[in-house]
This record gives structure tokens, sequence and C-alpha cells, in this order.
């Protein structure tokens, strides 16, 4: 089970909210250095907090990386870009020390450009819906309005 302890969380400069709810929930008013388990984190404060206690304990950064790994794994049945299915890849092989931090970087840069282009289709078929939207109102305005005059 990874831990971590309240004083190590405390280093990296929570958010007061945050960090007040933990210790509520842990029935605590100060940091120590009891080992703190993250699902616990997860349980008091949700999974974002929880995800942002990792950075206390960096030595588990292969465990993260693969924990990110596995987290796209659950939805690239969603993934239509090979960039960011390739990113998965290397993201894998670079956590394990099969691939170079310049393979990673260059897989990162091609799936944010994968993403952003993405938006950028989203963005267009949305105007062009709305576009569309519009002309069919006019249209129909137009008909009711000729229909009217001819009655």
């Amino acid at each position: 089970m990874l831990t971590t302890t309240l004083n190590r969380i405390r280093a990296h400069h929570p958010c007061v909210e945050g960090w007040e709810k933990l210790l509520k929930g842990l029935g605590k008013t100060a940091a120590d250095d009891e080992p703190l388990a993250f699902s616990k984190i997860a349980e008091i404060n949700g999974l974002d907090d929880a995800l942002w206690c990792c950075r206390a304990e960096p030595q588990e950064w292969k465990t993260w990386r693969l924990f990110a790994v596995w987290c796209g794994r659950q939805v690239q049945h969603l993934m239509k870009d090979a960039r960011s299915i390739a990113a998965l890849e290397v993201a894998e092989r670079h956590a394990n020390g099969n691939a170079t931090d310049e393979e990673w970087d260059a897989a990162r840069a091609a799936a944010r450009d994968a993403a952003m282009d993405a938006a950028r289709a989203a963005a267009m078929a949305a105007a062009m819906d709305a576009a569309m939207a519009a002309a069919w109102d006019a249209a129909r305005d137009a008909a009711r309005d000729a229909a009217m005059a001819a009655a």
C-alpha cells in the first residue's frame, strides 16, 4: 500500500481548503509523520486531491506514471488519433526505462497536437451545426411569412 505523511504533504503547500478538510477527516489538528494511505486521502478529499498529494512521494514516479497510463488505457477506445495511442505506448515504455526522455517529449507533444486538432474539429463542427440551425430557422421563417402573405 502506498503511503505518505501529513508532514510530506504540508511541505508542498496544499491549498488551505483541502488541507483543513483532510485534517478534519483524519480527526487531527496538525501535521505528523504517521503513514497515511493515498486511498484514505481519496476517501476524505476525493481523487483530485489524492493525485495532487502524489508530489509528496516523488520517488514513486514510476508508479504514478504507470497509473496514469492505466487511466489512459481505460478510455483508449475513445481515442481516434493514433498519436494519442502512441503516447500511451511511449509513456509506459518510458516508465519502465525502455524509452528516452526525448521519445517521451516527442510523444507528449504529438498527443497535445492531437488534442488540439480534436478541439478545433469539435469547435468547427459546433459552428457548422449552429450555422445550419440558423439557416433552417431562417428558411422556416421565410416560408411561414410567404404562406401568410399568400393567404
